[in-house]
């Protein structure tokens, strides 16, 4: 299958992987409507909205950039209706907008859980449940969610609650639409870095130094691409990690997306385990 002429409704994509899958769509001739709050430069995170749009139509895709929050039902009820109506339906949702904050629980103020709550979670939730009426019209609808498999392992509760809880909303957000969606043929899936990936908003909450440390955007945009040209109602309900993917896919070579020199200094993610030489954990 090819993304060519298909349409993808993104949350966030201003910069890091979301603008990274979305270029990978556009090489195909995809249309992209972005959701995003960033139309002014960021004094520290480089890319707005109308930088990506403009690197996917220099891609060969469509740009549709819509400047607005995720966590507002009013601007996503729009957003859906103007992607719609700019390019006939939608056959994609990818869920990308993310906030991170990695403090410990008494550090943590309320403000800032209910934030990422209130993007991670609810903005998965309420930008996929918009677009339902317009999947089922689709001949291979997808709703991706950038978000990990599910790990009760106390090891993640002991530094981050905040954070894992509000990450592993998005993936119960995928678990409970690939259920209810299923007869409808509209695949929901997530997808995860097995490393860490090298973007400007992990560097400014986890500090500078982890380049080495990392892969580029490029691995999850490949990983995506290979999941959203997949029949919708042959994968759905799974919680993908890149690489595993793109082995699946037939890539033997994955030294292409690493910053550093040896495989064995990546860091690996979140909520990930170890597997081949990759040992160390992000922020350890």
């Amino acid at each position: 299958m090819s993304l060519a002429g298909r349409t993808i409704i993104m949350s966030g994509g201003s910069r890091g992987i979301g603008e990274a899958i979305a270029v990978r769509a556009a090489r195909d001739g995809a249309n992209v409507a972005l959701l995003a709050k960033t139309s002014e430069p960021h004094p520290s995170l480089p890319g707005t909205i109308h930088t990506a749009a403009a690197a996917i139509e220099e891609a060969g895709g469509q740009a549709l950039p819509l400047v607005g929050d995720v966590r507002d039902d009013a601007f996503v009820a729009d957003a859906v209706a103007r992607t719609v109506e700019r390019f006939g339906g939608i056959d994609v949702v990818v869920n990308n907008a993310s906030a991170i904050d990695v403090s410990r629980t008494e550090d943590l103020s309320m403000k800032k859980y209910d934030l990422m709550n209130d993007i991670n979670t609810r903005g998965s939730f309420l930008l996929a449940k918009t677009c339902i009426e317009h999947l089922r019209r689709s001949a291979n609808p997808h709703v991706l969610t950038l978000s990990p498999p599910i790990s009760t392992d106390p090891k993640w509760f002991t530094q981050h609650t905040a954070y894992t809880i509000a990450k592993f909303g998005m993936s119960l957000v995928t678990l409970g639409l690939a259920g209810e969606l299923r007869d409808d043929g509209i695949a929901a899936n997530s997808l995860w870095p097995r490393t860490a990936i090298d973007t400007a908003a992990v560097r400014n909450v986890l500090g500078g130094g982890l380049e080495n440390h990392s892969r580029t955007p490029a691995i999850m945009a490949d990983a995506a691409y290979e999941i959203l040209t997949r029949s919708s109602r042959e994968c759905t309900g799974n919680f993908f990690i890149d690489d595993d993917v793109l082995v699946e896919a037939g890539v033997t070579d994955f030294s292409v997306y690493r910053i550093g020199e040896r495989e064995e200094d990546l860091a690996l993610d979140f909520w990930v385990e170890p597997k081949g030489p990759i040992t160390g954990y992000l922020g350890a």
